[in-house]
């Protein structure tokens, strides 16, 4: 395969750019899949809720360690050994998770899942812009957006109706079938090319082990940090130390190598540069969303994981339509005008969160999550197209490399720093609430005479009970009026993330 400038592709380049989608889909769709089912995986498992969370932590340090070394690995194994053994690997280990008989088994079978199907989403971007024309970038990351926002939204939906109606474990057969099938597709399409395994001696170790540490360092610090109560925690600490002096190492590194891991001088060129932090903040704040919905329907309208997968569908399915329509609007604006477009749409849905209240369930969420599917759409398709504009071929393989990589590492980051507002906000909220809300007060007063009165007619309590259980609900609705507040701050907050990156976009050159 080789890349032209007519519109001419042939059929064994888009099974490989389709089936390569596929596996990105599959990857990131499994960033999220067990999110719903964890307290059911736990459970089977016998596990605590610190070694639940490691389901989702081992997969998330892995694959954000092997997405920046993905690169070099095409270049000396070549594209069709790495995609065939990635796939291969990522289908064995989710057969070792379904059949994971404990929680250390699991936690083991998750990285290795996570290390090898680390490389499909990458891959899948730079198939794209490597083999496809630039006339056909457009409608290729229109796939490469389907991949990534509908497997967001799929996840969760998927894996809490699997877990409902069969079990937690036919999350992991969930992947056998496509699995098989983008071994079939990158078997045929994708031509074998000898492997320069010479490369090997001259690899950027150096590179590849200060990236590690620092990454793995960073993701863990992020995970486990709320519950460790983070910079209280020594071993919080000791890993933000790690974490800082890996990067740095790696910085240090790449600069100075000529054939670097990732060529961190990308992100001066103009374009790529601006389009990346764009991105990392845009996953920080996709990330972070797609983390709190589920969480906000849970505690605060007491969702059921079958409940809060129904109400994702609609976020998918806009998302699925946009994807393909976004295109069109590029050729009939252009991209910058999309992208614009499509962080101010995101901002607008993140900014009607902004005065949640008890009522506002599904019919306030919903909508939002509808308008801010629309923006994620544009934004993914425009963005990878504007990013990529003006660089060499030879450059796509660190290109696409560095711009998953920013957007997991914005993805991490969001997630950590979103669910730490909420706890931080939902305790600041109700220390000023209970200023007011205390039993000195003649309002707090006849309220609890209320409660107290109401709770009188079930009879068969005392006094002295029916007061404590009034008092208990009057916390209880402090502490809902005060996690509604914290939701509030946070998705206000993201929407002016999200209203910067508009200014962004107004910076980004249109060639």
């Amino acid at each position: 395969m080789s890349e032209r400038e007519d519109e001419t592709v042939s059929l064994r380049t888009w099974i490989a750019v389709l089936g390569s989608v596929v596996g990105c889909f599959m990857a990131g769709m499994n960033v999220h899949v067990t999110n719903a089912s964890l307290p059911d995986v736990r459970g089977s498992l016998g596990a605590t809720f610190e070694e639940g969370s490691w389901i989702t932590t081992a997969y998330l340090v892995a694959e954000i360690i092997i997405i920046p070394m993905t690169g070099w690995l095409v270049s000396v194994f070549t594209m069709r050994r790495v995609l065939m053994v990635g796939t291969a690997g990522f289908v064995l280990f989710s057969i070792a998770c379904s059949l994971a008989p404990n929680i250390q088994t699991m936690i083991l079978a998750r990285a290795l899942q996570g290390a090898f199907g680390g490389v499909l989403i990458p891959l899948s971007f730079q198939l794209i812009v490597a083999e496809l024309p630039s006339a056909k970038h457009p409608l290729g990351m229109a796939l490469f957006a389907v991949a990534n926002n509908v497997a967001q939204a799929a996840g969760p939906s998927l894996g809490g109706w699997l877990t409902d109606v069969y079990s937690w474990r036919w999350i992991f057969y969930l992947q056998i079938p496509p699995g098989l099938l983008l071994l079939a597709a990158i078997g045929w399409s994708v031509r074998p090319q000898p492997a320069q395994t010479h490369r090997l001696r001259q690899g950027d170790w150096g590179g590849i082990a200060a990236i590690a540490v620092g990454l793995s360092a960073l993701q863990i610090m992020l995970e486990e940090g709320g519950r460790e109560d983070w910079f209280a925690s020594s071993f919080i600490v000791c890993c933000a130390a790690v974490a800082a002096m890996g990067l740095v190492a790696f910085v240090v590194v790449e600069l100075r190598r000529k054939e670097p891991l990732l060529d961190l001088r990308l992100l001066a060129s103009y374009n790529f540069g601006i389009a990346s932090f764009m991105q990392f903040t845009f996953g920080a704040v996709v990330f972070g969303v797609v983390f709190l919905v589920p969480n906000y329907f849970a505690e605060v309208h007491g969702y059921n994981a079958r409940q809060i997968g129904a109400l994702m569908i609609p976020y998918g399915l806009v998302q699925f339509v946009m994807s393909f329509a976004t295109p069109r609007l590029m050729r009939l604006t252009s991209p910058r005008t999309v992208i614009v477009a499509g962080f101010a749409l995101t901002a607008v849905g993140c900014l009607m969160n902004m005065h949640l209240n008890p009522d506002a369930s599904a019919n306030v969420i919903v909508p939002s999550l509808i308008v801010r599917g629309v923006g994620q759409a544009l934004i993914v398709v425009a963005l990878g197209v504007l990013a990529i504009q003006g660089l060499r071929k030879e450059q796509l393989g660190s290109a696409s490399g560095l711009f998953s990589m920013v957007r997991n590492v914005g993805g991490a980051i969001g997630i950590a720093i979103s669910s730490q507002i909420v706890v931080e906000r939902t305790r600041f909220h109700a220390q000023r609430i209970g200023e007011s809300v205390n039993p000195f007060e003649p309002a707090t007063r006849e309220r609890i005479d209320a409660l107290v009165h109401t709770l009188a007619h079930a009879g068969g309590e005392g006094l002295a009970s029916l007061h404590q259980r009034a008092l208990w609900i009057l916390d209880r609705v402090v502490q809902r009026n005060a996690t509604l507040l914290a939701y509030s701050d946070t998705f206000f907050l993201a929407g002016l993330l999200m209203l910067a990156c508009v200014g962004g976009g107004f910076m980004l050159r249109r060639r």
